[in-house]
């Protein structure tokens, strides 16, 4: 019997964006499956792939070429993610093979060897000093021995090949653990035998007559629980009173933590008949798009719990995501808390092998809830009962390389592929999914009213031109400076939030007015205090802090701009009793950063949480009565159209951290820009006021959700054939789809040199698609050759970034 697998391969190219026909061997007839990874020929190399398919019949014609070898015992993609693969491709303009590589952990993307072999009959001296009477030798090692030219003069001469080798670098975590292998008669006969000297052996001997005869412990639990050092365990796997064997184990990324059981509230009128309306479908197995609109303190999180329980029940599984990492501990001690060892948790900061390990547990149904950010849709779950997204307005869910996903939309492929709800919850829901709801293609749920009951916390603005002109330059008003004063004083808490990182934004020459920039990105640099260095937060690059200015050698540097170490230097100058933690990305770089940081507010250790935007939604503490916002007007001048709904989004999400308990909230607003829209609409906390506003705005000027985007960005070393390129496709765009979109462009990008490639864009704005997407097509493919000479073009539908 013949068996054909079409095997999509590690290529990522145009031409090779679909499945390539290999032959099964024989000895791997009726062992293969579909969703597998393979090692196969390629030209001279041998590079993974993944199995899309097993046929009786090729479509080529020609002889087909055999697959190597397996390179897992399982399918590691599911029927579902392969078709989901090949759907997002199509939308999103990527290649198969990266969507498949993006729905597995880090660890398990092939690696790739190179070595060089002897062809038969080449058995020359000076061939075999070099291979050592070997057929085979690594790279590496022809590197070590600077054997590397000679080698490939012998390629030349068809002495020796090179040949590519796939390597897994998945790695399962194995320990040793003990079984006792003796009866109790035999235990008493040994004891009776024993020196009085020999104490730590009858200690285990006690030991052994206690514990199950199936009993596995490891050394750690024979030292921790009994006190039996390692040298004794190996006298009794000697003497054979025990047998040892290599389990196993998962790495845990919540190991020596406790969650305590919690059980679940009693709704109040508005999550009862949220979480019903959900219900009816998970029961029917229907699929529906749910928009939970919750006022900040409503208790969505209750309703997901609860929700997720009815999935349990009926043997089903979860999908939970969360947008910051920062958001995932507290949402994790919850879920922990409700389900136990059911949840499982993925996000960036975990460590590869932790990935993995959640990644397996999940595959193999361990696992039923997971709770992670964006990648984490991706998730190897199979009869899901539910997927929610949590804070669904969040530009975090779109990935922002290739492929440019978002996570709401596979969320939404994957529920009506299981026939289950997907619930989009969200104080402040994006526009284009509000709008969706007001035409009923999501199903409006709101939850009007605080879980607690508690008012929603005032939220005063202040005008700080007034203070400027008050002889007021810090970044404090009075009213801030005495609200904070009166917290430290009560023994509450305040959370200051502040759009931005470092210590000044730039620094300027004060007598020729230079401002230090990135050598390789056209940005100023910004300063951090604790390094005493300038770095660019676009490409990394560091140096220290100039001592002359580099055009008139001058030595007056003058620091503008507000970054949260400046902020925490006044704050300590302002209230020197205060104790401050700051929360930004620079404190928060290694694992478990962020989770040490909340715990230790959580526990009072602070009386300021000073942060950017990974502090404004999500927390939930009870003494937090002052909330802060130091400069609201950050985000109203971003080059975006979405700049007024991101700006009233991180107010009224930073607002509601106030107040969530008994004791009041208080909001202090700060900005140079007081009669914005955006900040009245949030003060109010008024969601559908600032809806309606914005839309009316939107309709105006023709931007989402009245029309849809999608964004081509060219780049280049060279900024002329990064120009001609961007101007070629905007000619062939407008002379094919003339009438029936609107073309914006092209212009250079807000920063329009990073890493010292020079970046061009257009965007398109249109209602229909009609032949767009086949235009699109024809240009990435028409891209490869481009590719080939450093020249890149990146199609982004609906981007969320324009800068």
């Amino acid at each position: 019997m013949k068996q054909i697998a079409k095997v999509v391969v590690d290529v990522p190219v145009m031409q090779t964006n679909q499945p390539y026909d290999y032959a099964i061997p024989p000895t791997l007839i009726d062992r293969l499956q579909v969703g597998m990874r393979v090692e196969v020929p390629f030209g001279p190399r041998h590079i993974q792939g993944f199995i899309v398919a097993i046929v009786n019949e090729p479509d080529f014609e020609g002889e087909l070429k055999e697959i190597i070898r397996p390179l897992d015992l399982e399918p590691v993609l599911t029927k579902e993610l392969l078709q989901l693969g090949e759907d997002m491709a199509d939308q999103v303009y990527a290649y198969r093979i990266h969507c498949y590589q993006t729905m597995l952990p880090p660890v398990m993307k092939a690696k790739y060897e190179k070595e060089f072999y002897l062809l038969d009959g080449h058995q020359a001296e000076d061939v075999q000093i070099v291979f050592q009477g070997e057929d085979v030798i690594s790279w590496d090692r022809a590197l070590e021995i600077e054997a590397l030219p000679q080698l490939l003069e012998w390629k030349k001469q068809n002495i020796v090949d090179i040949r590519y080798l796939v390597k897994s670098k998945a790695r399962v975590k194995k320990k040793t653990v003990y079984q006792k292998n003796i009866s109790p008669s035999e235990i008493e006969e040994e004891m009776n035998q024993l020196s009085k000297q020999a104490k730590s052996q009858r200690a285990l001997l006690e030991v052994l007559m206690a514990i199950e005869l199936e009993a596995w412990l490891t050394r750690e639990q024979f030292r921790e629980q009994f006190d039996i050092m390692p040298r004794t365990l190996q006298i009794a796997v000697e003497k054979g009173w025990m047998i040892t064997e290599d389990k196993e184990v998962y790495r845990d990324p919540l190991k020596n933590r406790h969650f305590a059981q919690t059980e679940a509230k009693v709704l109040n009128e508005g999550q009862q008949i949220a979480y019903q309306a959900v219900k009816e479908k998970i029961d029917s197995n229907q699929h529906d798009v749910f928009l939970l609109k919750g006022v900040t303190g409503s208790g969505k999180t209750e309703v997901y719990l609860q929700l997720i329980g009815e999935v349990l029940a009926q043997n089903k599984t979860a999908l939970m995501l969360v947008p910051e990492i920062a958001l995932t501990p507290q949402m994790v001690h919850q879920f922990k808390g409700r389900f136990g060892g059911e949840v499982a948790v993925m996000h960036s900061r975990l460590s590869t092998g932790e990935k993995y390990d959640e990644w397996r547990k999940i595959k193999r149904g361990e696992a039923r809830v997971v709770v992670g950010a964006r990648s984490s849709i991706f998730s190897p779950v199979e009869n899901l009962g539910i997927v929610i997204i949590d804070e669904e307005h969040e530009t975090t869910y779109k990935q922002e390389e290739n492929p440019k996903y978002h996570a709401r939309n596979v969320a939404i492929y994957r529920a009506k592929y299981n026939h289950c709800p997907v619930v989009l919850g969200s104080a402040t829901p994006s526009l284009e999914s509000r709008a969706r709801a007001q035409k009923n293609v999501f199903h409006l749920l709101e939850l009007t009213e605080r879980a607690n009951q508690q008012a929603m916390p005032d939220v005063r603005i202040i005008d700080m031109r007034e203070e400027f002109q008050s002889n007021n330059r810090g970044n404090f008003s009075q009213i801030l400076q005495d609200k904070i004063r009166d917290r430290i004083d009560k023994k509450e808490q305040t959370v200051l939030l502040l759009n931005k990182r470092g210590y000044s934004s730039f620094i300027m020459c004060r007598d020729c007015g230079y401002v230090h920039e990135c050598p390789n990105c056209d940005i100023s640099m910004t300063f951090h205090m604790d390094t005493k260095g300038m770095k660019c937060h676009y490409c990394g690059h560091e140096e220290p802090v100039p001592n002359r200015c580099p055009k008139c050698q001058g030595n007056q540097f003058r620091y503008y701009g507000t970054g949260t170490q400046k902020v925490e230097s006044e704050l300590q100058e302002l209230f020197p009793d205060a104790r401050i933690i700051r929360m930004d990305v620079d404190t928060t770089r290694k694992k478990g950063d962020h989770e040490r940081l909340l715990a230790a507010f959580g526990r009072g250790d602070a009386d300021i949480l000073l942060g950017t935007q990974m502090i404004a939604k999500g927390l939930d503490f009870p003494n937090i009565t002052l909330v802060g916002v130091i400069n609201a007007d950050t985000s109203l001048s971003l080059p975006d159209f979405r700049s007024s709904e991101k700006t009233f989004q991180l107010l009224t999400q930073v607002s509601g951290r106030a107040g969530r308990s008994d004791l009041v909230g208080e909001v202090i607003v700060q900005s140079f820009n007081p009669d914005h829209y955006a900040i009245r609409y949030a003060q109010n906390h008024n969601y559908d006021g600032f809806y309606r506003q914005e839309m009316a705005l939107r309709h105006q000027s023709g931007y989402p959700p009245y029309y849809f985007t999608t964004q081509i960005t060219v780049s280049d070393l060279d900024e002329k054939k990064a120009q001609t390129k961007i101007y070629e496709i905007n000619a062939k765009l407008r002379n094919k789809l003339e009438g029936q979109t609107i073309i914006l462009g092209p212009s250079r990008s807000s920063i329009a040199r990073m890493n010292n490639r020079y970046y061009f864009q257009l965007l398109i704005k249109y209602k229909q698609k009609e032949n767009l997407h086949e235009v699109l097509k024809e240009i990435l493919d028409a891209s490869q050759k481009d590719n080939a000479k450093g020249l890149y073009i990146s199609i982004d539908t609906e981007p969320v970034n324009f800068f």
